[in-house]
């Protein structure tokens, strides 16, 4: 893993392979390892980037809030000091709303931008109301929020199947300090709608959802993605699909530019 300092902060990245370079990146509680499995495979034929974004894995905290713009400028720090100009992005969850945002700031810079388990919208008021909840939990018992947040992503039976991969995330995810949770958790309850910026961006653009993901309803990401005119692959099981459904991400990922 290798390191920047940006804002005289340490961001940490990996880079592998060579060519047609591929930006990733993880989602809440999650860090740059998730993607280690599809890493291995893509690397083969392509320059494959990770980064743990502000607040998670071995990158810094930045601020009292961790907003999408904050996080997207820290990618666009790695990928010129990485020295890449066009590139493809990937993000799961909250880092597909930081892809989103990284595309409303430099489109030019994108040759095509993939969610998975992700979305264009902003929040409901319901659900941030719960992201309100979920920062004083957190202020209350970190690892008790950790433990529920992280098993909800997931059906029963991946919990099952994925015990030991599930247990691994969350004690990672246990490492991560409640103030940097919280302003991910703040900066994803204030992001705006991306909606439009994906349909205006003319170049490849993905959506990746699973069945059964108790998160987000592939119906209407579904709906979302016809109305950005974007491609649709629907995976199995829950929200994480890097690990309840990867042999199937990996051969979606292969089409990616």
């Amino acid at each position: 893993m290798m390191e920047i300092q940006f804002r005289n902060k340490n961001v940490h990245y990996t880079s592998a392979g060579k060519g047609n370079p591929l930006v990733l990146l993880h989602g809440f509680l999650e860090d740059s390892r998730i993607w280690d499995e599809l890493v291995n495979d893509l690397q083969k034929s392509r320059q494959v980037i990770c980064i743990d974004l502000p607040g998670h894995g071995k990158t810094d905290g930045f601020a009292e809030i961790h907003e999408m713009s904050l996080m997207a400028e820290v990618v666009k720090a790695v990928t010129d000091h990485v020295g890449i100009g066009g590139f493809s992005i990937a993000g799961h969850s909250m880092g597909g709303y930081v892809s989103l945002e990284f595309l409303r700031k430099f489109p030019k810079m994108l040759k095509a931008v993939v969610l998975i388990n992700s979305t264009p919208a902003e929040d409901s008021v319901e659900k941030k109301a719960i992201r309100d909840k979920s920062v004083r939990l957190v202020g209350r018992n970190k690892k008790a929020f950790v433990s529920m947040a992280i098993s909800n992503l997931y059906t029963d039976e991946s919990r099952k199947l994925f015990a030991a991969e599930i247990d691994s995330l969350k004690k990672r995810a246990g490492q991560l300090s409640a103030k940097n949770i919280q302003a991910a958790l703040k900066g994803m309850k204030i992001r705006t709608n991306y909606v439009m910026e994906l349909q205006s961006f003319d170049k490849q653009k993905l959506f990746i959802a699973s069945e059964d993901d108790p998160i987000l309803d592939i119906n209407g990401l579904k709906l979302l993605a016809e109305e950005c005119r974007a491609d649709f692959v629907p995976l199995k099981r829950g929200h994480n699909s890097y690990m309840e459904d990867r042999d199937n991400l990996t051969k979606t990922m292969h089409f990616i530019d």
